[in-house]
């Protein structure tokens, strides 16, 4: 099986967004250490700072799976349930080869 890309878009509720940049940067600590991660970045909108965007890379979709269902990733949103705008939005997707190859690869 490829590679999965995946993005998550993550809002925090206004005043929430030190305790929700807080959970996310302990699950990514953790996640970087899991079986199948190659690349897990975490992001802070510029515009609006209660945006946080993980771009992450697995090498299946077993290993996202595997991911998803992991005691950090359950702890990360019960921690910051409540710090929430709304449900997180996670997008994987596949990689289309555009343009310069080396550019249009992540």
């Amino acid at each position: 099986m490829s590679e999965i890309n995946t993005i998550a878009i993550i809002t925090a509720k206004p005043g929430s967004a030190d305790a929700v940049e807080q959970a996310l940067r302990t699950l990514a600590e953790a996640t970087h250490g899991e079986q199948g991660c190659i690349r897990y970045t975490l992001n802070r909108g510029l515009q609006d700072p209660n945006v946080f965007v993980t771009i992450e890379k697995w090498r299946s979709q077993e290993d996202l799976d595997g991911h998803m269902a992991s005691p950090h990733v359950a702890a990360t949103f019960a921690a910051a349930g409540e710090h929430l705008a709304a449900a997180p939005v996670i997008v994987p997707a596949e990689a289309l080869s555009v343009g310069d190859a080396a550019k249009s690869a992540f």
